[in-house]
């Protein structure tokens, strides 16, 4: 079986994207910004939540999803996915879990943090695997919807 960077490569070959791998885990938005001498905000959580279907919020690293304001933008109550959840919904595990490339697409809801800072990293399939990435292109590779999420 083909590893999470390989699968999102795939998934992911005609968006010409600078796929890095590093030294060290990404696992955490902190151990990415570090790896890669981006500010913490610079970092993008791909965290999936359950309301009437799983939901992909992309969250600044600098940033914490309050669950009420997701609940309210949502326009329902929600919970975030257990690791399980988030294997089935996204088709990667918890710290290497992409933005978008996602074998089914999942409803995704962009911090409006993003916005001020020219460029983000997101996870590429892999807790050692980031690439670089406008938050305008972000936005429209995702089909993001914009919101305060935190």
């Amino acid at each position: 079986m083909a590893s999470g960077v390989e699968r999102f490569r795939e998934a992911t070959a005609h968006l010409d994207l600078q796929i890095q791998q590093v030294p060290q885990s990404t696992h955490t938005a902190q151990e990415a910004a570090d790896a890669v001498g981006a500010p913490l905000a610079a970092i993008v959580k791909s965290l999936v939540f359950i309301a009437d279907t799983a939901v992909l919020v992309l969250v600044s690293g600098a940033n914490m999803a309050d669950m009420s304001t997701l609940e309210t933008f949502l326009g329902s109550s929600c919970r975030k996915a257990t690791a399980d959840e988030v294997k089935n919904a996204t088709g990667w595990s918890i710290g290497g879990v992409p933005p978008f490339g996602h074998p089914t697409p999942l409803r995704t809801v962009m911090d409006e943090d993003f916005f001020a800072l020219e460029t983000l990293w997101a996870a590429a399939g892999s807790a050692d695997a980031v690439f670089p990435i406008s938050p305008n292109r972000l936005s429209e590779l995702a089909s993001a919807d914009i919101a305060r999420v935190s």
